[in-house]
């Protein structure tokens, strides 16, 4: 018998139909000569500290080396503690049986670094020792289980995947636990998360955050020129911009009175070709979701995820937008699949059959696996998001499989009286690859004019000129579009220029951890959106203030370990000198953050409302009395909003919030509030109009 172990449940499924492996166990599928079991996710992972022995956060104890790592059932919160997930427990016993009964294990988890850390931490617990051989595909239909199948590699081909897996994992628990504990322990006040890649991404958020705040804004004006010939209106604008609105009046009031006509003193026109864009990666994908349906990263890649195990796009989780030589062949299958779908029949037709760009075809940079791409199963019945995200996918295979678009770009100087003015024209010479959407220029710049025929020393009049108010721009929020880019590229911002040289194209997390990232921030409490930007809370700007010079905030070293672990995954670099170095570093700032301060918030002393005895202890996430008789708590954040402190003080001392807005309902309306303190020291709304409570 052989045993084949899948990352999920729905997978197992699929691969044992295909192996006619139908007869249903508890835990596994079965038939045929083979055992089709499943893990769901993480089944086991790195033991936590009490596992160790060491309980609660003691500085003696800091830092927390373990020599060597063991490994644990995963937990879940219960009470005061963790234990050990009784499903998990239950898997873990049926994978146990199952591998004991066979001769030899396929593995089936997603293709990938995650996928690879998953089995392996199993096979480790377990303490098995039988040959596995590894399933490598990038999509679930049935012609792709089967050609892997036909072609399955033996485990130990992946040794240097599994190897980067368990190295990011430790260096994640190296510097999360210890990290985070010495900053709890100097701030003596709650628990503080610090992590390997969410503390310089939560950097990159303060920082820009500060610097839009305390950008000054400053004013200026530039004279905007309307001109007509040919029946043809169009605008240029002065290159000069003053800082005196009163110089720029007298300039206005000087061409008017000089006749209003301006002189062609320069004519340029040249060729651009836009290259038709690359297919998506995981990360391309999220920013464009965030930009075009304002989907967060996570929701982007559930939806994908969802997709993938749909049979109808291809493995999401990839950091490639490129194809092999040996998929090229199936492109023409795709696109005339495509014909079918009603949102993409248009399309289709732009698409120039016989002349297919071969540019996202290369197989030296595909990475684990190919660019996103559909399959040639095309769904009919998809929720509104999965459809807008599918379209995004098979648009962007049409887009890239197109031509360049030619463009004729004429760049114009004018002059009137003494003061220069430009404009620029374009001119669609072929549409290529942008006329499959039939947008010609990015959605976040502006229109370019059509423009008359124009010689140099032509007079040209002046129908009409206005002085233009501009200020200064702050730089922009972080979306999360914005920051993904940011995470990707954080090795070009590093000042270094040897390193930035060295680490350019190496980012902070990889395309399928940047999402967990995120929400992570957002589950800390370090971050909170504003419309569809990404800003600091206070706790986060805090946190912030206290390491933004420290090596944990540092991009640099967080993009030169993504480096490193690529490196140990194409067996290039040795996993245990990276260990050592990780170790070396959590030790550094470990004691950098014992010896740190941390301002402490001045809370209001407040006494219980229930027992009138205890003083409240205040947290970022709850207000509590600490007499566990009395047990009495009010949890800050309520329906998605965050109680100020000087909104838990008159909820004490006066019975009543002020108006709290922007709450949201369980079936996610939005709605306007007073939280109030009732007769038996439980809380509820009260709403401005009704005056009513409701529960």
């Amino acid at each position: 018998m052989k045993a084949i172990i899948a990352e999920k449940p729905s997978v197992a499924r699929e691969i044992a139909t295909l192996l006619g492996a139908s007869e249903k166990k508890d835990g596994y599928l079965t038939g045929n000569g083979y055992f089709v079991t499943w893990a769901f996710g993480h089944l086991v992972g790195l033991a936590m500290p009490g596992d160790y022995g060491i309980t609660g956060f003691d500085k003696a104890s800091l830092p927390i080396l373990p020599n060597p790592f063991l490994l644990t059932v995963r937990k879940v919160k219960k009470d005061k503690g963790y234990t050990a997930d009784t499903g998990a427990l239950k898997q873990l016993k049926v994978i146990e049986q199952i591998f004991n009964q066979s001769n030899s294990i396929i593995v089936a988890t997603d293709a990938g670094r995650e996928g690879e850390l998953i089995f392996r931490y199993i096979y480790e617990y377990l303490k098995c020792n039988k040959l596995f051989e590894r399933l490598w595909i990038s999509s679930l239909t049935e012609k792709a289980i089967k050609q892997g199948f036909d072609n399955l590699k033996s485990g130990s081909d992946f040794d240097g995947l599994y190897q980067a897996a368990q190295g990011r994992s430790r260096a994640d628990w190296l510097v999360g636990i210890n990290a985070s504990q010495a900053l709890s322990i100097a701030a003596g006040n709650g628990i503080y998360s610090l992590g390997r890649v969410q503390t310089p991404t939560l950097a990159l958020i303060c920082k820009r955050y500060l610097e839009n705040k305390n950008f000054k804004v400053q004013k200026y004006w530039q004279i905007q020129l309307l001109h007509n010939k040919e029946f043809i209106d169009f605008k240029s604008i002065s290159v000069k911009k003053w800082e005196d609105k009163k110089q720029v009046e007298d300039t206005l009031k000087s061409i008017q009175r000089n006749g209003n006509v301006a002189t062609v003193t320069s004519v340029e026109s040249k060729n651009v070709t836009e290259q038709a864009p690359l297919l998506f990666d995981l990360t391309g994908l999220q920013k464009e979701a965030n930009k075009k349906l304002n989907l967060s990263a996570e929701e982007t890649l559930n939806i994908a995820q969802s997709l993938y195990e749909k049979k109808f796009i291809t493995y999401p989780r990839t950091g490639s937008k490129y194809i092999p030589e040996d998929v090229w062949a199936e492109i023409s299958n795709l696109v005339r699949a495509l014909q079918d779908r009603e949102t993409c029949k248009q399309a289709v037709t732009k698409v120039k059959w016989g002349r297919f760009n071969k540019r996202i075809v290369n197989d030296l940079r595909v990475t684990d696996h190919h660019g996103l791409l559909i399959t040639d199963k095309i769904p009919s019945a998809l929720s509104p998001k999965e459809n807008a995200v599918y379209d995004m996918i098979a648009l962007r295979l049409l887009e890239a499989i197109s031509g360049a678009c030619i463009k004729e770009v004429t760049d114009i100087a004018l002059e009137a009286l003494h003061d220069d003015f430009i404009l620029k024209g374009c001119k669609i010479l072929e549409s290529g690859w942008r006329g499959i959407k039939g947008y010609f220029s990015d959605e976040d710049s502006e229109p370019v004019q059509d423009l008359p025929e124009l010689r140099k020393g032509d007079e040209i009049k002046i129908k009409e000129s206005i002085v233009l108010e501009k200020t200064t721009k702050a730089p922009v929020l972080y979306t999360e579009a914005g920051l993904l880019s940011a995470m990707e590229s954080a090795g070009k911002k590093i000042e270094n220029e040897e390193e930035r040289k060295a680490l350019q194209n190496i980012g902070v997390g990889t395309p399928a951890t940047r999402a967990a990232i995120i929400e992570t921030l957002f589950s800390r409490n370090y971050i909170q959106r504003a419309k569809r930007s990404l800003i600091p809370t206070e706790k986060g700007l805090q946190v912030y203030e206290l390491v933004k010079d420290k090596k944990i905030a540092n991009v640099a070293m967080t993009a030169e370990w993504e480096l490193t672990l690529q490196k140990i995954e194409n067996n290039e670099s040795d996993a245990t000198d990276f260990q050592s170095e990780i170790e070396t570093y959590a030790t550094t700032i470990t004691n950098e953050l014992l010896e740190s301060t941390i301002a402490k918030e001045n809370l209001p002393q407040l006494t219980c409302p229930k027992c009138k005895s205890q003083k409240l202890i205040i947290r970022d996430k709850i207000v509590k009395c600490p007499d566990e008789v009395c047990n009495w708590i009010q949890f800050r954040n309520v329906c998605g909003v965050q109680v100020s402190i000087v909104d838990v003080e008159r909820l004490i001392n006066k019975g009543k919030t002020s108006l709290i807005k922007g709450m949201k309902s369980k079936a996610g309306k939005k709605f306007d509030a007073y939280i109030v303190l009732n007769g038996d020291y439980k809380t509820s709304f009260e709403f401005e109009k009704s005056k009513g409570h409701k529960k």
